[in-house]
């Protein structure tokens, strides 16, 4: 018999392995499956029925409510899902979190650990050795994850049964000891940061006989609330709707867990008759396994009346930040971790950013000084910044070559507009009276062949509604450019020959010509910029 200490650091390697596993796998499936996670999201807004099977069906894959969570956040601050369809994805996120209770009770506490999770461990790791860079290598950490999860549940199976004869927890089912039982639930998936993680804990310990099945039940519930910490945590300083997506999962996590525990010993006697029904085996794994499920569809039973009423209550709260204007909309850490939704976030915000540079190219070519661009250049600026240091902490994540070559092109673009704002802001900085007739009427034409081009682009590259619209039209935004090149070469000729009769000082009309020379660059980058938005939206 192995000692109590010995024992506990068993019980630790177990978690460990088990959290690494979880880690691994849960990471290489992002990677490896990113295109048809967003494919599957993208989908989930057509109907609450899509959504909920959509947040079924990738938690069940990556088994981690969390990391789904993250990416619907991703989904919604990149323009992909609206609130109301995340809500759906959400909530089938928590049922989907229940196929983990299933896998270990079902295989993870009866299977023979060494005829699956060493050859997956093996196998994943030729295919990560062979496919460094490449969705190969990424697979080949999920399966390896995979098996080292299964070794870790075999771990703590094994340090439950040496703990059993030495360590009780305390056992009861009075009112305080439930409560008692659920807080320990919520504050080991507070410190292990998984409830999947506690899930496997809390079925070996019943297994092993540590824990009775309502004790367990109480568990599952503590933990169901602890994984919303997460959520919460990445949502500070965020984007409102991350801040919305986050509540709304506290709201259901806590409401389902408030059911659960006031209707719990009645909970426990429905699902003994239903595994009767169903011919389950009478061990408390499969119990528990059955307990979580039932409580998360009830869950979805009291929300599903709710979703409307709570999407509208959300959309009320955290407006603050969507009125300042320089405050990233679309950007956030949570997305970061995952290429596929990092690289929406990053397109929808450089957008953002274009609609205001072309606004300040508008502004002073009407004449606004650079004063009245103040608001503008603070704006731009803080979210130039904002953008690029999103892009530099994406580049820390592995990522295919496509979606590499993708964040270049927004680096591009963002490049292009920054520039732009450069020229306007110098352009506005100068002296823009012009001394008589011809040289305003030639100035203009430019103005208004500058103001076609800009509508050219502001209708073939906009955002409506959060989705993005944008269509190749080359042939007319070259053509309209031009224009504003023969334009701006007319008002330049006349500059020179009024400095060169006299009629106007030379100092003045350098710089009218440095003015509007720095203009016809503003909109030459703007330009560029839009040419390299088409193959950013590729």
């Amino acid at each position: 018999m192995k000692s109590l200490i010995d024992a506990l650091g068993v019980l630790i390697g177990g978690i460990g392995l088990f959290l690494l596993g979880i880690t691994m796998m849960t990471n290489g499936l992002k990677l490896a499956a990113g295109p048809a996670l967003e494919l599957i999201l993208r989908r989930a807004t057509r109907t609450p029925a899509a959504g909920l099977a959509s947040g079924v069906l990738v938690t069940a894959l990556v088994q981690s409510s969390t990391a789904v969570t993250m990416a619907v956040i991703g989904f919604v601050n990149a323009g992909l899902l609206d609130l109301g369809g995340a809500l759906w994805v959400l909530f089938g996120a928590n049922l989907g979190m229940t196929t983990t209770g299933w896998i270990v009770s079902l295989l993870g506490l009866k299977m023979k650990i060494d005829a699956l999770a060493l050859p997956l461990v093996g196998v994943g790791i030729a295919l990560r050795l062979t496919g460094v860079g490449q969705r190969r290598g990424a697979l080949g950490d999920a399966l390896a994850g995979f098996g080292i999860l299964f070794l870790g549940i075999a771990t703590l199976q094994g340090a439950f049964t040496d703990l059993v004869a030495q360590f009780q927890l305390p056992q009861g089912e009075g009112f305080v000891t439930v409560l008692l039982q659920v807080l320990a639930g919520l504050v080991v998936t507070l410190l292990v940061q998984s409830s999947s993680a506690t899930m496997t804990i809390t079925l070996a310990a019943a297994q092993g006989g540590m824990l009775t099945t309502q004790g367990g039940a109480a568990v599952i519930i503590g933990a169901n609330i602890g994984t919303t910490a997460t959520a919460l945590l990445a949502a500070i300083g965020a984007t409102p709707n991350a801040r919305r997506a986050a509540v709304a999962q506290v709201i259901f996590n806590v409401v389902t867990a408030l059911v659960a525990i006031a209707l719990l010993p009645w909970l426990l006697g429905f699902i003994a008759r239903v595994g009767d029904w169903l011919h389950l085996p009478h061990d408390p794994a499969i119990s528990l396994a059955l307990f979580h499920t039932t409580f998360n569809v009830l869950g979805l039973i009291i929300m599903v009346p709710l979703a409307g009423v709570l999407t509208r209550w959300l959309l009320r709260r955290f407006r603050e930040r969507e009125g300042d204007e320089g405050a990233p909309q679309f950007l956030d850490d949570t997305v970061a971790v995952v290429p596929e939704l990092a690289v929406d976030a990053l397109r929808h915000e450089v957008q953002r950013i274009g609609a205001i540079v072309r606004r300040m190219v508008r502004m002073t070519l009407a004449g606004a000084d650079a004063k009245a661009l103040a608001h503008e250049q603070g704006a731009t600026t803080r979210l130039f910044n904002a953008a690029q240091k999103f892009a530099q902490r994406m580049n820390r994540a592995e990522m295919v070559p496509a979606t590499a070559a993708n964040i270049a092109d927004g680096l591009r673009e963002l490049h292009y507009y920054e520039s732009a704002t450069e020229q306007a802001l110098q352009a506005a900085a100068l002296a823009g009276v012009l001394p008589d007739a011809p040289i305003a009427e030639a100035y203009a034409l430019f103005e208004r062949r500058a103001l076609a081009l800009l509508d050219a682009i502001e209708s073939n590259h906009r955002v409506n509604d959060g989705e993005r619209v944008s269509g190749d039209d080359s042939a007319l935004i070259e053509s309209l450019s031009q224009s504003m090149e023969a334009a701006y070469g007319a008002l330049k000729a006349q500059l020179l020959n009024a400095g060169a009769a006299g009629s106007l000082p030379i100092s003045s009309m350098e710089e009218l010509l440095r003015r509007q020379s720095a203009l016809r660059r503003a909109l030459q980058q703007v330009a560029k910029a839009h040419s390299r938005a088409l193959t950013f939206a590729d």
